[in-house]
């Protein structure tokens, strides 16, 4: 027993060794929770508080459940086989196999996943005869997920309108389906696994008394279902009786709401099973002391917290690295090259991380790794050509470059859907063989329906070439991705964001590519046309979306988002795109609790590193093609000065709230970075398009605000607006569409 409990501090021994009764564990990023965990099922059997079989371990990955029954094995000779260490998805689909017939449901029934219940929603949608384009299957899909994650059955829902009344109606049309086919996908598991323990009285009974330790890892990441269905087990909720959970959690690492995550479970635990032993482990075993004492400082600016402070023995270690980039080219720029410097002094790739906040800010990094030769691999996602969303919409470029391009032809013939479906397609292709002719070629052969809806695709190529053949080239893309549908069609999806925002950077892509392009040519050549231009940017994209990732077994640098990164731990971490909008994330003022989910997200990243923390921002980037002028971050106003190193003279504290100094911004400058030229003498009036300062106006998204700053005149004026209920914000004028109030 001694051995077992050896080298756990103070706080891990209290965890490990409290008493039969319900207990939270705040463990801090790096506290060692996982042993806790592994230690406390190792040491209630030991003890004899109870035998294997009255374990139940909950956690959120497979991959975080192996571990744990790799450690246990590991820790005394124990036939982990027969427990109930595992996902809740995974336990719940055990659950039901053992009692099929009570949650009616065949003995071999069939799981979906989450394509697979996509495909199920389409198929569903085509036999209705349902408008897709209406009723678009993700969104239905989010719809019916949403729904069960919540434990609410179709008749449960409330539809206060006639379009929720029909999603509804189809809610229902698709449980039918999947009884009908003997399916289930990953929210009924669990739902059906609740509603079964709730109305079944004995087999409620029998599982309350068979576990008598329920232990849950990532509390701060259950929904309410899980939390729920966790109640339903444990039984006594106020502590006379039942099992007694024992649940692991960080509420300061509640980063996923977007899942369905609630951080307000924490607190409901402690009042529903009044829980009195509440251990916090902060000693961290990661990272040094000022990456510690910067994320404390931080996180001590949320104020729904139930608090604690990460400490370490390890010192206080390297300063934090504070770069200011004057672009975002230039921000990639400086980090390959201090990667490069990094790994001559014998640093691993591997041990590297860049981290950013969106999935769209990897395709300026990826483009830098790639072209010095950097092997890097993109975790936990796709690289940004390799994206469906780009793909599709570079799928309308090479048409309109070449229409002949029969793979970029099926791609998108009917994406966005335009009622084109596998037979049209498959007449298409008969005549195609019958005329050897290419499938754009082939479409006037075609009569009938299938004819008439292909030329319609038709039409929209050729006015999608008509109308772009003189426009530059990130103008192109633009036009390209609203004529087609791309935009609208990503608009209705629950996570369309990402997908728009990666759309956007290939706006900006074909921007930086137009730039570098004219930077190379000779003084006094002609401009490239349009056309040459498309296609050299169309062949410099399939260059970049070629197989450059590293293969397995050679060292890589690691890119991904602070989503991403949760649960790893580099040496090193880069944290780029630090600047208000960006993150945190302009979507965060319109949300409830939106600003503290980003600055948990913000503590996330933070304690990824272990020795070498840099974080960089830029003072333009590119946004729609265009350039966007940037106020810092307010995340670096609240980590103190004695943390950090400044690797670029520090500008004029820029926060979200001041007024920030003039820009110049040279977008011609491609490959190098413009020089900040002398600000000339201040400006008596500049050309606002008839709005000042002090002016109340409106904007269709942030509503009413006031005009409290500008700077730049005619096309490139800007302006600063404190909006009531959005906060300040810097606008362009020709774009932000803002009128008097």
């Amino acid at each position: 027993m001694s051995q077992l409990l050896d080298n756990l501090n103070p706080e891990q021994l209290a965890a490990v060794t409290l008493p039969a009764r319900h207990a939270l564990i705040l463990a801090g990023a790096g506290s060692g929770k996982t042993r806790v965990l592994t230690t406390r099922i190792a040491w209630l059997i030991q003890s004899g508080f109870c035998g294997p079989q009255g374990i139940l371990a909950v956690t959120f990955t497979n991959k975080a459940a192996k571990e744990m029954v790799t450690r246990l094995s590991a820790m005394f000779p124990i036939n982990t086989r027969g427990m109930w260490i595992g996902t809740f998805h995974g336990l719940c689909n055990r659950f039901l196999r053992a009692h099929h017939r009570d949650a009616g449901l065949p003995q071999l029934f069939q799981i979906l996943d989450s394509g697979d219940q996509l495909a199920s929603i389409k198929r569903l949608l085509k036999t209705l005869n349902i408008d897709d384009e209406k009723f678009p299957p993700r969104d239905l899909q989010h719809f019916i997920n949403g729904q069960k994650e919540a434990g609410i059955r179709p008749a449960a829902v409330e539809a206060w309108d006639d379009y929720t009344r029909r999603r509804v109606e189809l809610y229902v049309e698709y449980e039918a389906q999947c009884q009908r086919e003997a399916v289930v996908d990953f929210p009924e598991l669990l739902l059906r696994s609740y509603e079964l323990l709730e109305r079944n009285e004995p087999i409620r009974r029998h599982y309350q008394a068979r576990f008598r330790h329920i232990l849950v890892d990532e509390f701060q990441d259950t929904n309410v279902l899980q939390y729920r269905w966790l109640k339903l087990l444990a039984g006594g909720q106020g502590g006379e009786g039942g099992a007694c959970l024992f649940c692991v959690g960080d509420d300061d690492q509640s980063i996923y709401r977007f899942r369905g995550a609630e951080i307000g479970n924490m607190r409901d635990f402690e009042r529903d099973f009044r829980v009195t032993d509440v251990i916090r482990l902060e000693q961290n075993y990661r990272s040094q002391g000022n990456i510690l004492d910067a994320a404390n400082a931080l996180i001590t600016n949320n104020t729904k917290r139930l608090g604690k402070n990460l400490w370490t023995d390890k010192g206080a270690g390297e300063p934090i690295r504070v770069y200011e980039a004057f672009t975002d080219t230039d921000e990639a720029r400086w980090i390959v090259e201090e990667i490069q410097s990094l790994v001559r002094d014998g640093m691993g790739r591997a041990d590297i991380a860049l981290l950013y906040r969106s999935n769209a800010q990897s395709r300026v990094l990826e483009h830098q790794l790639f072209s010095s030769g950097v092997p890097y691999r993109v975790y936990g996602g796709l690289r940004f050509f390799e994206r469906q969303e780009v793909k599709h919409a570079l799928a309308y470029l090479r048409l309109i470059a070449n229409p002949d391009d029969d793979t970029a032809f099926t791609r998108v013939v009917n994406f966005p859907t335009r009622g084109i479906g596998a037979r049209s397609l498959e007449a298409l292709q008969d005549a195609a063989r019958t005329w050897n002719t290419p499938l754009y070629q082939t479409v006037p052969h075609l009569s009938g329906k299938p004819g008439t809806s292909l030329a319609q695709f038709v039409v929209l190529i050729e006015r999608l070439r008509q109308e772009t053949r003189e426009l530059p080239l990130h103008e192109m893309v633009d036009h390209v991705i609203e004529l087609s549908g791309l935009r609208a069609h990503y608009k209705t999806e629950k996570e369309g964001q990402e997908r728009l925002e990666n759309l956007d950077e290939l706006i900006n892509a074909a921007a930086n590519f137009s730039a570098e392009v004219g930077a190379g040519q000779i003084p006094g050549e002609q401009p490239s046309e349009t056309s040459a231009v498309l296609a050299e940017f169309l062949a410099h994209a399939s260059l970049e979306a070629g197989d450059h990732q590293a293969d397995a077994g050679i060292e890589a640098v690691q890119l991904m988002t602070v989503h991403a990164a949760k649960g790893l731990e580099f040496d090193v971490v880069f944290l780029s795109g630090l600047e208000e909008g960006l993150f945190p994330h302009e979507n965060s003022a319109q949300e409830s609790d939106g600003l503290e989910e980003e600055r948990r997200l913000m503590y996330v990243a933070v304690t990824r590193a272990r020795q070498r923390l840099y974080l960089s921002f830029t003072q333009s980037r590119m946004l729609h093609g265009q350039v966007r002028y940037n106020l810092r971050s307010r995340f670096l106003e609240e980590i103190p000065e004695g943390l950090t190193k400044w690797l670029t003279p520090p500008s004029p504290r820029r926060s979200f709230v001041s007024e920030p100094s003039t820009r110049y911004y040279n977008p011609g400058a491609g490959k190098a970075a413009a020089p900040a030229m002398p600000p000339p003498p201040p400006q008596k009036s500049r050309d606002l398009g008839g709005l000042r300062i002090g002016q109340s106006v409106n904007h269709a998204r942030f509503g009413d605000g006031v005009i409290v700053a500008a700077e730049g005149s005619g096309n490139d004026a800007r302006v600063q607006v404190k909006f009531a209920e959005a906060g300040a914000k810097w606008l362009m004028l020709a774009m932000a569409k803002l009128t008097p109030v």
